[in-house]
């Protein structure tokens, strides 16, 4: 029996990733997908009217409630805090 190498990441995100950069990304658009959807879900809104609310198609906001992040960019998911009222606030850490 051979004996399986294992890896362990810091998140999902660096699993998957094929750079840091782009873990970096796929975790900033995840949580911020997940703030937009947490707003929805509080507002009692239907995808239609969250679609409109966000200025989108009730297919990208099905989309964002799936968590498809790879169907979104940065750009767009400001857009939509933003036609939301809501604003970005952006943070760098240390590594």
């Amino acid at each position: 029996m051979s004996e399986i190498e294992t890896e362990s990441y810091a998140n999902v995100w660096d699993a998957i990733a094929d750079t840091p950069e782009q873990a970096a990304n796929l975790s900033a658009r995840a949580e911020l997908m997940q703030k937009i959807a947490v707003i929805v879900k509080e507002s009692g809104w239907t995808q239609a009217e969250a679609a409109s609310h966000c200025g989108v198609t009730r297919p990208r906001i099905n989309d964002l409630l799936r968590g498809r992040v790879s169907r979104f960019s940065l750009d767009v998911l400001v857009n939509i805090a933003t036609a939301l009222g809501r604003r970005v606030h952006i943070e760098l850490d240390a590594a």
